[in-house]
């Protein structure tokens, strides 16, 4: 664990050592950072080309669909899901694991991209149990979507292996875009179960089953048996790494395909963007813990990925994140509470629970942060 005294962040960006997995180097620079610099020496020509030659090694010999896509209808799911069809002239699965509390926004942003042309697998689970989940994850980890990590990256699977696709594609490897653990270099193209359950996840389903969790409920949570992955051949790459990935470009180029809304307000709680993670009322909590957790908010995370792709300054970032990063999200916050069944003094004090006090102080007018970022 960080202690207090040790909490530092990056030169360039504004990422903490508080953040799980990161590593800063001697100079004080986090690996983000460095991941982000070394783009410049990528040939991705060279990534086309081994795109295009996986596509073809791997076209079904049977079946309407050459690759599937794991889909929120965001922006960065949405261009890859168009650029494979549209540029690529494959014809991928969607499927949705669906958000907890869905939002409006989500939900037109979805049907705008559908309307031009795709199939689509909406995975809902049993709704007492998830929500049953939520409340209970908030309480012990502090985290309401710990089952719905789990769903996401487990139900596209199942239906590649389910209809026999050999191709999945995720949006971009995490671990080395945003800080931390690389597991191989082989773990920067490739998605598997280690990952999963390792940086995804960090447990298995069969651990969540109590007075209410039946092992029968946990089939959308499920990761397929690897003998049933092979018989099919699937395999999870990441979008990332075969062509150049910007957030900021996404969002720019499949606003330019179709009706893609934002944020009504004009921006999300706890940050100045309007354009992402937008699926799911429950988001802005998810990210609020991530400030309570870990000392760094939504802002900053936004803010350093600009930083990454040279589109601004660490000092204009630290700008964003003095000003948003903190917010408390108002938005939603009724329907988060009646979702996970507390009333305000019981959600306050399991924030309070998960307050890394090695991060925070209380003081006479609420809680601080003992290293706030310079």
């Amino acid at each position: 664990m960080t202690t207090a005294a040790a909490i530092r962040y990056c030169r360039t960006c504004l990422m903490p050592n508080s953040r799980p997995r990161i590593v800063f180097d001697a100079e004080g620079i986090c690996n983000a950072c460095h991941t982000a610099k070394s783009r410049a020496n990528i040939d991705w020509g060279a990534r086309l080309g081994e795109f295009r030659r996986l596509v073809e090694a791997n076209r079904p010999a049977s079946g309407p669909y050459d690759c599937l896509v794991p889909w929120s209808g965001g922006k960065d799911s949405s261009r890859i899901a168009y650029a494979l069809k549209f540029e690529h002239g494959l014809n991928p699965l969607l499927v949705t694991f669906s958000p907890l509390i869905p939002n409006d926004i989500g939900e037109h942003n979805r049907e705008a991209l559908l309307r031009a042309g795709f199939d689509h697998v909406m995975v809902r689970p049993n709704q007492k149990v998830a929500r049953h989940l939520a409340r209970r994850f908030f309480v012990e980890r502090g985290n309401p979507k710990v089952h719905w990590d789990a769903g996401v990256n487990s139900a596209p699977v199942q239906m590649a292996v389910r209809y026999k696709i050999p191709l999945i594609f995720y949006a971009e490897h995490g671990e080395s875009e945003y800080g931390g653990r690389v597991l191989s270099e082989e773990h920067r193209k490739i998605r598997d179960i280690t990952e999963v359950l390792e940086h995804q996840i960090g447990d298995h389903p069969e651990n969540w089953i109590d007075e209410v969790v039946e092992a029968r409920d946990l089939a959308p949570y499920a990761y397929p048996e690897p003998q049933e992955i092979a018989a099919v051949g699937a395999k999870a790459l990441y979008f990332a790494y075969f062509f150049p990935w910007d957030v900021t470009e996404n969002y720019e180029y499949i606003r330019s395909k179709i009706d893609f809304q934002i944020a009504k307000s004009g921006r999300s709680d706890g940050t100045y963007t309007s354009y992402d993670s937008l699926d799911d009322k429950i988001d802005n909590l998810y990210y609020y813990l991530q400030f309570v957790k870990f000392g760094f908010g939504r802002a900053a995370r936004d803010a350093s990925r600009q930083i990454y792709r040279g589109r601004m300054t660490r000092d204009e970032a630290l700008e964003m994140v003095r000003k948003y990063d903190d917010e408390f999200p108002h938005t939603f916050h009724k329907e988060t509470l009646e979702y996970l069944g507390l009333d305000q003094d019981e959600f306050t004090s399991i924030i309070d629970l998960h307050r890394n006090r090695e991060i925070w102080e209380q003081t006479a007018n609420g809680w601080k942060l003992r290293f706030p970022p310079v």
